[in-house]
């Protein structure tokens, strides 16, 4: 039944609230994906990739369309501003949108080769940007453009905003989606979907130390995802990660154990933590926008 909570660790149950339930917030989309919470706005943007357009959910108006044509974006975050900071699959690039509306290009190629089709994105307390790099966005026309690979595979990126510098910091995933940092950002998790057109392929989560510089050690897996696969994911306070499935969401321990599940009834795309006291779960779930209050608050 949707909503049903699924205890699989008895510590579960001290990260839910069993007073809250789980409430459709709006519906309509193809494929809804990337959400990111506004505090300063106290609203939610996110995706509908197939129908080129970002949606944006206040507490009372309900949903709106923020912006039209979107290019075909994906993964949304803020920056240590503020600011919004897109992936977009048609153009191929990563871009900021600035306090007056206007569009900054941050990545678009590298080495000279344009970009696959950026998929999911996350700043850094440095500021520095990481997204992952698929080419999900360049298989069909569906959620970009049809259109030779350029790149040599589907590698993580790690954007030095102040230099411009790009670089790749990993380049052993067949197809690298979600990505988070531990509370303290000693670690980076990033998920492998490869299984979507790899028989067999990966379908799990990823574990990385994040060492200074930037560079990356280890990147064993952290969890295996049975149902579906880990589009998107986002991490609590107390390093618990919760992650998207084919089914709903499930939560992980720091230490990779399955504590728990939040059945929805539709694949679900990716989570974002919001609301004033940042404990409100933001489940974007194939045509719906899903959201319940949790008894932890997510990572800042």
């Amino acid at each position: 039944m949707t909503g049903d909570l699924v205890v699989h660790d008895e510590a579960f149950r001290f990260l839910v609230n069993p007073a809250a339930s789980l409430k459709k917030l709006c519906s309509g989309m193809l494929w809804a994906e990337g959400p990111v919470y506004f505090p300063q706005g106290d609203y939610l943007l996110w995706s509908d990739i197939p129908n080129n357009r970002m949606l944006q959910w206040v507490e009372g108006p309900g949903m709106r369309i923020y912006r039209y044509s979107s290019n075909n974006s994906n993964g949304n975050t803020r920056d240590r501003e503020g600011r919004l900071v897109t992936c977009e699959h048609l153009t191929r690039r990563v871009t900021r949108t600035e306090p007056n509306g206007s569009i900054t290009v941050l990545a678009d190629s590298y080495e000279g080769k344009r970009l696959n089709s950026p998929n999911d994105v996350i700043v850094k307390s440095d500021g520095s940007i990481w997204f992952t790099d698929p080419s999900y966005g360049i298989i069909s026309d569906y959620e970009g453009k049809k259109s030779p690979q350029e790149q040599d595979g589907c590698f993580v990126f790690r954007l030095d905003v102040s230099s411009g510098s790009l670089e790749v910091v990993a380049d052993d995933f067949v197809k690298p989606n979600g990505l988070a940092f531990s509370p303290d950002e000693s670690i980076l998790y990033v998920s492998d979907t490869g299984v979507s057109h790899q028989p067999g392929g990966p379908r799990h989560i990823r574990s990385f130390e994040v060492e200074e510089g930037g560079r990356l050690k280890g990147g064993g897996i952290f969890a295996e995802i049975e149902q579906g696969v880990s589009d998107g994911f986002r991490l609590d306070c107390q390093g618990n990660l919760w992650t998207s499935t084919g089914g709903g969401v499930q939560c992980f321990s720091a230490t990779g154990k399955l504590l728990g599940e939040i059945v929805i009834g539709e694949a679900v795309a990716n989570v974002a933590f919001g609301g004033p006291k940042n404990n409100r779960l933001f489940i974007t779930a194939t045509s719906s926008l899903y959201a319940i209050y949790l008894a932890t608050s997510g990572a800042i």
